[in-house]
């Protein structure tokens, strides 16, 4: 059984703690961590066509990316730790709710943060990327709350 877990810097910890608590000891985990490529493609986009053609040791989009896989890392590492078992590490970049979906694919279970407004339950407690993996997920999702539930009252 894989359990993929998707790791994103508000959230990880919600996130690791329901993989810890609703998945078997002997399961596969697989920590996984997207960095989009919107922010560095701008910057290299604003660098090459504003800045600087001829001078690529002085592209900024290439700092951020450096940036954003130390950060990756990073956060793996502190949710492997967290996690306290076996597990995998996968790192992947593109469109965030593409790949998601894609890395969960023959995934027994996706584990996964609410990634928008947190004050109120509803539906825009999801984000853009979280309502994508949650309406194209080709496996079963838990879906939890990085902090304490809200407590307002659910609709009439």
């Amino acid at each position: 059984m894989t359990v993929v877990v998707w790791i994103t810097d508000g959230s990880w910890p919600a996130c690791v703690d329901a993989a810890r608590a609703h998945t078997a000891d002997g399961a596969d985990v697989v920590l996984l961590h997207v960095t989009g490529h919107d922010v560095p493609g701008v910057a290299h986009g604003a660098y090459a066509g504003l800045l600087g053609r001829g001078h690529p040791e002085r592209d900024p989009g290439t700092r951020l990316e450096s940036l954003a896989d130390a950060s990756a890392r990073e956060l793996l590492r502190a949710a492997a730790e967290r996690l306290g078992r076996p597990c995998r590490s996968v790192e992947r970049t593109g469109r965030t709710g593409h790949e998601v979906v894609a890395a969960a694919e023959g995934a027994a279970l996706l584990v996964l943060a609410r990634d928008g407004d947190r004050g109120r339950p509803g539906p825009k407690s999801l984000g853009p990327a979280a309502r994508f993996v949650v309406d194209h997920a080709p496996c079963p999702v838990l879906l939890v709350w990085p902090e304490p539930v809200p407590g307002a009252s659910p609709p009439h």
